[in-house]
């Protein structure tokens, strides 16, 4: 293994504590590190829509398309918004993400204080090429993963079964990509490369240490999985009292009062969520940074020692 672990994941903390404008960039690399939330509806006894309505299930879909045709703009509108934040909030990810690697090489090559515009307006040139490259990556994975759900949806789920042990190759593969991703970033950034170039460095940065990259990746996965997990302890205590009110919830009644301060404190603990993600999101990137380079650092010249005999 090339790479220094324990020097890596010390560093990254002294990097980012005492730099702790990287955590503004943290917060905005993780608009682009994942998504989440589900709705969770409470369901009636009955759950068929055309049971309740009282014309039937022909009038229930006759009077869906109305709707649908009457509010046609409106929805579109709503779509198209929805599009626009998507894209945004990707966007800021992104720039999230340039503003750290590039926030970790200055303070590297000696630079004590660093300011927020002056790393955002240094990022701005690498950001069409850092979208690239992860718009092509995801793409990639999307026509991989159509064919999958194709066949989930035309055999309603029984055809993975047979297709498991390809579904189980993905997770290798991806975790593959995702090495090389990181790496490329960092060398998109570090060395001014294209998309291509970066994806190229990426794969002959990764191949050089794959057991330094293996074990950086189990412990950032791990560690991060952890503590993300214990910073979500809070938020799930506060949704228990909420989930037990509505299950004895009915339907006409006033909304309970132990609902609304789970939704309450809720709210009040999302920026500390905020915040405490945007930590461990710059500290992993950072991680990755230095790994990167670590493993670019040039050889120093040792000295030959000449033997003369007498």
């Amino acid at each position: 293994m090339k790479i220094d672990l324990g020097k890596i994941l010390t560093r990254s903390w002294q990097i980012i504590w005492n730099n702790k404008v990287l955590w503004i960039f943290g917060i905005l690399a993780g608009f682009a590190s994942g998504n989440g939330g589900g709705n969770n509806g409470s369901n009636s006894s009955n759950n068929d829509p055309s049971n309740s309505f009282p014309g039937g299930m022909e009038q229930f879909t006759e009077q869906a398309g109305e709707f649908f045709q009457q509010y046609m703009l409106i929805i579109i509108a709503v779509c198209l918004v929805i599009v626009v934040l998507s894209f945004l909030f990707y966007a800021l990810g992104m720039m999230g993400r340039i503003g750290l690697l590039k926030g970790v090489y200055k303070v590297e090559q000696g630079v004590t204080a660093l300011q927020f515009g002056e790393l955002w307006s240094e990022s701005m040139p690498y950001f069409w090429r850092f979208f690239g490259l992860n718009f092509l990556v995801g793409l990639a994975f999307l026509v991989i993963l159509l064919p999958f759900i194709a066949i989930a949806i035309a055999t309603m789920g029984v055809g993975l079964a047979c297709l498991l042990p390809m579904i189980c190759l993905l997770v290798p593969i991806a975790w593959v990509v995702n090495v090389i991703l990181e790496q490329g970033q960092a060398a998109i950034v570090a060395e001014d490369l294209t998309i291509t170039e970066g994806f190229r460095r990426g794969w002959e940065i990764a191949k050089s240490d794959i057991g330094g990259m293996i074990v950086l990746s189990l412990v950032l996965g791990i560690g991060s999985a952890i503590i993300g997990f214990i910073m979500a302890l809070p938020l799930i205590a506060a949704m228990l009292p909420f989930i037990f009110s509505m299950m004895s919830y009915e339907s006409g009644a006033p909304f309970p009062p132990t609902a609304w301060i789970s939704i309450v404190c809720c709210v009040a603990y999302f920026p500390v969520l905020l915040v405490l993600n945007g930590i461990l999101t710059s500290y992993m990137k950072t991680a990755w940074a230095l790994s990167y380079l670590q493993l670019t650092k040039p050889a120093e010249n040792t000295p030959v020692v000449v033997q003369v005999n007498a």
